[in-house]
């Protein structure tokens, strides 16, 4: 797998940019922003799909992924993808994704 690997949806949040989800894989995908603009790609691992859709469906998934993710890394080991080659696909948050 690479930063491009699992397609990108963007979300309204001041600290990640898009977000992403490979079932078969169980992966999380989440891009940061990175002094404003998008950057490195993260996997998250053993992310089941009820878990992408708690996150994903969050009023604030920055908050979510403080309480959710972030605290849980032998849960959810990570690893760093670096930057996509192009820019995410879809340019408008995906409807009811919030910061």
């Amino acid at each position: 797998m690479n930063a491009n690997s699992i397609p990108l949806t963007p979300v309204k949040s001041s600290k990640l940019h898009a977000i992403g989800h490979d079932a078969a894989s169980q992966t999380l995908a989440i891009q940061f922003f990175a002094k404003g603009a998008p950057g490195n790609v993260y996997h998250y691992a053993n992310f089941t799909a009820q878990e992408f859709t708690a996150f994903a469906g969050a009023e604030s998934v920055g908050k979510h992924f403080i309480a959710h993710i972030q605290p849980h890394k032998d849960k959810h080991p990570y690893q760093n993808m670096g930057v996509p080659a192009a820019p995410v696909a879809a340019e408008t948050a995906a409807p009811g994704v919030a910061a």
